[in-house]
């Protein structure tokens, strides 16, 4: 299955017998809360999920958004209506992100069902409700790790003799400028690979054949045990994932990330634009 979906078959898939489950995941980092503007107008039918609430446990040792507790996301995802067999399709204001961020935490929980509304909010043209729904309770019982993760010693040993992604802006990757984490830079043997290089002007996915060469040209190779992805705390690493899966290799996230990484000051850290 693919792990996108567009506007025009969200529409049709929302109007025949076996309708997704909506969630609506807008999300800005370090902006305002998306409820209000879920409140304003979501897609019929979507639930609103908080991703610094409820896709991400309390920052920390662990990062500024590490995993959640499993069982705690599961209540979530019942409450929204989600159960073990029903489709579900995410999606956020149009960056992608925090969409992606939804969609991988229920692959890593074993939801096999679950797709990313191509170009967000932004794509849909159709009516748009401020009805708050109440959908009846869903059986979702997570089982996390159906996908596979990093810690800081696995992308370290991914940067040394496989292929680690930073998936970060090029200048927070070269260190010129860090708005967030304790220091500038990257994880020593790193490659840049911004997440906008992922999409189109309107935000959605480049084609598979595009997304293969882009990767393939940043060092990817087929039938490889996988390719690492860091970001700033996991939330666009998981837009690099999904990226990968479209272009037919393995993405491994490490939901750590640089917030992880970074607060360690015995681990090391590489400045510059090409890997060290």
């Amino acid at each position: 299955m693919k792990p996108i979906i567009t506007a025009s078959a969200c529409a049709s898939e929302s109007a025949g017998p076996r309708p997704p489950v909506l969630l609506d995941v807008r999300w800005q980092l370090g902006g305002p809360n998306g409820r209000p503007d879920y409140e304003a107008g979501h897609l019929p039918g979507a639930v609103y999920v908080d991703l610094d609430e409820e896709l991400a446990g309390p920052a920390g040792d662990g990062g500024r958004h590490p995993l959640p507790d499993p069982e705690a996301f599961g209540a979530v995802m019942r409450r929204a209506g989600v159960g073990q067999d029903t489709p579900v399709v995410v999606y956020d204001g149009g960056q992608g992100w925090a969409a992606a961020r939804a969609w991988w935490l229920l692959r890593w929980t074993g939801h096999t069902d679950v797709r990313v509304l191509d170009g967000g909010l932004a794509a849909w043209t159709g009516d748009l409700s401020t009805e708050i729904p109440h959908p009846d309770e869903g059986d979702f019982r997570p089982k996390p790790g159906a996908l596979p993760t990093l810690d800081a010693e696995s992308a370290a040993a991914f940067a040394r003799s496989g292929l680690l992604l930073d998936a970060r802006a090029a200048e927070r990757y070269r260190g010129d400028v860090e708005p967030i984490d304790r220091v500038g830079g990257h994880i020593p043997g790193a490659v840049s690979a911004p997440t906008t290089e992922n999409v189109d002007a309107d935000g959605r996915y480049l084609p598979a054949d595009r997304l293969a060469a882009r990767f393939a040209g940043l060092g990817a190779e087929a039938g490889t045990e996988g390719v690492g992805v860091y970001c700033g705390s996991g939330v666009s690493g998981a837009h690099e994932v999904l990226a990968l899966e479209i272009a037919g290799f393995t993405g491994v996230l490490y939901p750590g990330s640089w917030s992880e990484w970074s607060s360690d000051p015995s681990r090391p850290v590489a400045t510059g634009p090409e890997p060290q």
